[in-house]
């Protein structure tokens, strides 16, 4: 039976005993019926009860609501890459996530308030911002991956080795069908060998650098990708209005430098380009 149903059945199974009530003490009118005369005190007790019922239904209706909330906030998003170049999705907590060629990453529209948990199948770099109340985990097919805030790379292919890279912070790697974790800080790396999670040395740095070569963003807000343009530029910034922030683009970059890119996003959006030394300003 949903929600719906139960609440209504509530509140009409309470009017019907306020109505009982009323037509027992006989303040209900019939067209037979003389009118009776209420008192004071008659009119004062029977009008606590009805504002006492008017609030459980404002109550019932509001918790209704809730669950209704609650219920939304599960809605899962799936981005899948089928491309080779790298798609640049921001979560709702400002974490990055860079994903690879043939990756799908599903996340919630919303996190939960003690969690930030998202699936991973396929190769992602992951910039998750810090927050120690609520860890960001990753599932992906073979391992569970818990962050506070850190970067690092993720390769978790069907099929394939997994191998996981810290490149600051630190990360728990756990081993889903066996009992085995392992505790990975930055510059050192972890692979998937005979069911066995094992340090190693190998570190593919390359790769790493080539998710920022060939960036894609799609139906992503103006603010974060000045965001993620500013974090790979170490000279010019790049800036906007708030209202112009929440302007959503898609648009593709290939190793043009951030001046180019903001050229291209103002080409796109008709927006006006300035520059103010190390600052670039994008305006109507």
């Amino acid at each position: 039976m949903s929600e719906t149903k139960r609440n209504k059945e509530r509140v009409d199974r309470a009017w019907n005993k306020l109505y009982d009530r009323l037509d027992a003490d006989g303040l209900l009118l019939s067209g037979r019926q003389d009118r009776k005369r209420l008192s004071a005190s008659m009119l004062w007790k029977w009008g606590a009860v009805a504002a006492i019922w008017v609030g459980i239904c404002v109550f019932l209706t509001v918790t209704y609501r809730k669950v209704g909330e609650s219920v939304e906030a599960q809605a899962l998003i799936m981005q899948e890459n089928t491309e080779q170049s790298t798609l640049v999705t921001t979560l709702e907590d400002g974490s990055i996530v860079y994903m690879g060629g043939e990756t799908s990453l599903q996340y919630p529209e919303h996190f939960s308030m003690d969690k930030r948990e998202v699936s991973l199948q396929g190769n992602a770099l992951f910039d998750v911002t810090g927050n120690r109340e609520r860890p960001f985990l990753i599932e992906t097919e073979e391992v569970r991956i818990e962050v506070l805030g850190t970067m690092f790379h993720v390769k978790s292919d069907v099929g394939s080795t997994f191998e996981l890279s810290v490149q600051r912070g630190k990360v728990k790697v756990a081993l889903k069908n066996k009992n085995q974790e392992m505790y990975v800080n930055a510059g050192e790396a972890v692979t998937l060998k005979t069911h066995q999670l094992r340090f190693t040395d190998y570190r593919d740095d390359t790769r790493i650098a080539h998710y920022w070569k060939s960036m894609r963003f799609k139906d992503e807000s103006l603010m974060n990708i000045l965001r993620v343009i500013n974090m790979h530029s170490s000279g010019l910034q790049l800036k906007t209005s708030p209202s112009l922030g929440e302007r959503r683009l898609t648009v593709a970059f290939s190793g043009e430098a951030p001046e180019s890119m903001a050229e291209l996003i103002c080409l796109a959006m008709n927006l006006k380009y300035t520059r103010e030394g190390d600052i670039g300003v994008l305006s109507e």
